[in-house]
This record gives C-alpha cells, sequence and structure tokens, in this order.
C-alpha cells in the first residue's frame, strides 16, 4: 500500500496502523495545535487514537494520501493538513523509546525507517 485513505469515517488508530504497517520503525499521532518546521508537538495537544477524523478537522475533504518512501517527512506532515486539515507529527522508534523527528524533517519516510532499524534492539 502506497497510500492512506482519509475519509471522516475512519479511526486516528486505524490511519496510525496502516502507517505503522508500512513503516514499521514510524508511526504518526495526531495534534490539535500545528508545529513548525523543527519544533516538537505538545503532547497536551495529542488526540485520542479512539477519535474519528471528523471529530478532529473542520476540512472534511476525502481522499488518498500518498505515503511513498520517498516522500520528506515535512512534506509528507504538511500534505495532510494542507488537503485534509489535520496536524500530524512522525514519530520514529528508538531502542525502546519513540522520538518525534523534529530534527530530521528533510529525511524522506525510508530514511526514518532506516534509522529506526539501526536502534533496535
Amino acid at each position: 500500500m502506497n497510500s492512506l485513505k482519509i475519509s471522516d469515517d475512519i479511526q486516528l488508530k486505524e490511519l496510525k496502523k496502516a502507517f505503522n504497517d508500512k513503516f514499521p520503525h514510524l508511526k504518526i499521532e495526531f495534534f490539535a495545535e500545528a508545529h513548525e518546521e523543527g519544533e516538537a508537538s505538545t503532547y497536551k495537544s495529542m488526540y485520542d487514537e479512539n477519535l474519528y477524523l471528523k471529530d478532529i478537522r473542520k476540512s472534511h475533504n476525502e481522499g488518498e494520501l500518498s505515503i511513498d518512501g520517498h516522500t520528506k517527512t515535512a512534506t509528507f506532515e504538511q500534505n495532510f493538513k494542507d488537503h485534509f486539515g489535520v496536524n500530524v507529527q512522525v514519530w520514529r522508534k528508538s531502542g525502546n523509546m519513540w522520538l518525534q523527528t523534529t530534527t530530521t524533517d528533510d529525511w524522506t519516510l525510508s530514511e526514518q525507517e532506516k534509522k529506526g532499524e539501526e536502534y533496535e534492539f
């Protein structure tokens, strides 16, 4: 699968699982507040994964969002916001922790995945 199906009636956890199935060492989280490039998102604005997409967005566009490995992390996050009105942050697994990819937003999703694999125990 090279895209996520985006519609109002999908739960956030379903989108998270579909993304993580493609990139096992990455995950996405959804936030109420946007973050600037290179900045972290705050935990207090993180949405519960049991919410539906319709619950967290004002723009109710439907469609497909590419999750091609050649896409830069910042581009993926920006496309999600621009096309579907949702703030997302990509996280990378580092050992037994998850890190926000703030300083590596210019890496492709494949590069992020490869780095996550390197830190696997």
